[in-house]
């Protein structure tokens, strides 16, 4: 997954192909998947994928449990508004017939910010996967009031879990890490369902000093003397 670029995209210039049809793009809203319409693409590659794009659709794939792949599209318009409100499982309805699917993957374009293609992988909502889930720092670090700064080092954590347990993030308090301090996969405190499948010792976060900034005096005390020249030294002896 990754961020919701797309749906900064779709804010900034508004839903792709707005003179759809209303009834050609509706959305069934579910306790917890999405249901959308995708449509069958019959050919591939870069040129008909811009085709596409072109009429507000995003193309994608939908993949695995030992089923055939198959290239869809989906409406850009209902796909990002499933990424404003995190969902993770969408049901792909393709004619008659719905398969529950994860979004497994969202590719961008060169500048991040428009959804080019999706990945969507064949699940059961009675299994159990890996997936990386997104984190989401709470709170105001201690060292902070202190002259340090948080930095974070990943911005997800894989773990495992059922299907239908996906959280949307995995909340991280920050409030006590002082300076000097860190934070590792191994010390998350994951929701119930939820199994690290990351390496325990995988840094998460920590709080660094900010050097302090000095002064133009201090600068110039600590700049290195300019070399003697011998040259012009001996000539300004014999001038003396």
């Amino acid at each position: 997954m990754g961020s919701l670029r797309g749906c900064r995209c779709f804010e900034k210039h508004g839903p792709p192909g707005g003179g759809r049809d209303a009834s050609d793009t509706k959305e069934v809203i579910m306790d917890k998947t999405l249901v959308l319409k995708a449509e069958v693409r019959d050919t591939t590659g870069t040129k008909q994928a811009a085709k596409v794009r072109k009429v507000g659709r995003i193309p994608g794939v939908v993949y695995g449990h030992k089923q055939e792949s198959k290239a869809i599209s989906l409406d850009a318009h209902n796909f990002i508004e499933a990424l404003h409100r995190g969902y993770r499982l969408i049901d792909v309805q393709i004619g008659k017939k719905k398969e529950t699917a994860l979004i497994k993957d969202i590719q961008y374009d060169y500048l991040g910010r428009d959804i080019i293609h999706v990945d969507l992988m064949r699940v059961d909502v009675a299994e159990t996967i890996k997936l990386r889930v997104p984190i989401e720092l709470k709170g105001t670090a201690a060292g902070t009031q202190e002259g340090g700064i948080i930095e974070e080092h990943v911005d997800s954590l894989e773990v495992e879990c059922l299907v239908s347990a996906i959280p949307e993030t995995i909340v991280i308090s920050v409030k006590d890490v002082n300076i000097g301090d860190s934070i590792h996969a191994s010390d998350v405190e994951l929701p119930e369902g939820l199994k690290l499948a990351c390496a325990p010792d995988t840094l998460i976060v920590t709080c660094r000093l900010v050097a302090a900034a000095k002064t133009a005096e201090e600068a110039e005390g600590e700049a290195p003397a300019a070399p003697e020249v011998i040259g012009e030294t001996e000539q300004a002896e014999e001038n003396a």
